[in-house]
Order: C-alpha cells, then sequence, then structure tokens
C-alpha cells in the first residue's frame, strides 16, 4: 500500500510579517507557499495565527488587514485563527502593541492534531524557539517536523531538532506574489 504524506502547515504570522519586514516591499502568495511547502504531500490544512489590527489607531491599514485575512480564508483548506492584540504604554508616551496567544493557539493546535493523527508532517512557519517543548513531544509521537523560517527571526536549536529546514530566502523567488 503506498502511503502519502499528510502535511498540516502552522504559520506565525506576527513572526512571518517582522520577518518578512525586513525584505522590504516583498509580498507572499500564500497559495504558492503552501504548494511549495506541502509539495507532493496531501494537505490537510494550514492554520494562519495573527491579531486583527487596532482600527482606532488606522482605519484604512485595518480595513487594508481585514481584506488580507478574507484573501487568505479564500485559500481551500486555509483557516485563519484569530488572537488577541494587546495595547501597552511605552516609556516615551506612545503606544506598542503585541500579539497574545498565538504561541499558544499554534502549539495547541499542533498537539491536538498529532493526538488525533490528523497529519503526519507538522510544517512550522516560525523562528520562535518557544516550540521547542512542542517539537519534543511530536517526536515522542513519531511525528515528523519541518521548520520553515527567515534566517533573521531563526532560532537555530529549533532548525536542528525538527526533521528538515528551510530557508524561505531559498524559495522567495518561487512564493513571491507576482505584482
Amino acid at each position: 500500500m503506498n502511503h502519502k504524506d499528510r502535511v498540516a502547515i502552522f504559520i506565525d504570522g506576527s513572526n512571518f510579517y517582522h520577518s518578512l519586514k525586513v525584505l522590504k516591499g516583498v509580498k507572499i502568495d500564500f497559495e504558492k507557499l503552501i504548494k511549495e511547502l506541502s509539495k507532493d504531500r496531501i494537505l490537510i490544512n494550514t492554520f494562519y495565527y495573527i491579531a486583527p489590527l487596532d482600527i482606532t489607531l488606522n482605519e484604512e491599514k485595518y480595513w487594508k488587514h481585514q481584506k488580507f485575512l478574507a484573501e487568505l480564508e479564500k485559500i481551500p483548506r486555509f483557516k485563519v485563527v484569530l488572537c488577541t492584540l494587546r495595547k501597552y504604554p511605552k516609556e516615551d508616551g506612545t503606544f506598542g502593541f503585541e500579539v497574545k496567544g498565538d504561541d499558544v493557539y499554534l502549539a495547541n493546535d499542533l498537539l491536538v492534531g498529532a493526538y488525533e493523527n490528523l497529519y503526519d508532517t507538522a510544517i512550522l512557519v516560525s523562528g520562535d524557539e518557544d516550540f521547542i517543548p512542542v517539537i519534543n513531544t511530536l517526536k515522542r509521537l513519531k511525528k515528523k517536523t519541518e521548520n520553515v523560517f527567515f534566517m533573521s527571526t531563526s532560532s537555530k536549536k529549533l532548525r536542528k531538532l525538527c526533521d528538515k529546514s528551510t530557508n524561505l530566502k531559498i524559495i522567495l523567488n518561487k512564493i513571491k506574489l507576482e505584482k
């Protein structure tokens, strides 16, 4: 019997966005990204963890982000997981923003998917070292793990722990949004 590998993709949206910002102006075609990462395997689901922007800060930017999230939801087997955006005062009197809950939601979905045997391989698009304990659990559960990252926000320990690692810069030309 020929068993095709089932993959689930988990994208840390905040980590992805901040990594992409370094590349100034590069936009990603998420359908191409998913196709490139899943290759000839069976795609079970793609999850994208992010918080909606603060509408009071910039209404135009807020609605542009909402439109972007709605476009992502149109992609087959793609789920946007909304988290909380926490606003906090900074010493200079301005405000900073931080996405809360995204790592916990992502880690939970990785574990639930593994325990319910929903996938064979988990593809984690993040460089965040906080996921190491979860990856260790997935390995004990005999799940394969892949780490997809931008070097600027990548943990060497996370890359080494996973069965496979892919630097997004290497596949950037294949996944860029064509203007």
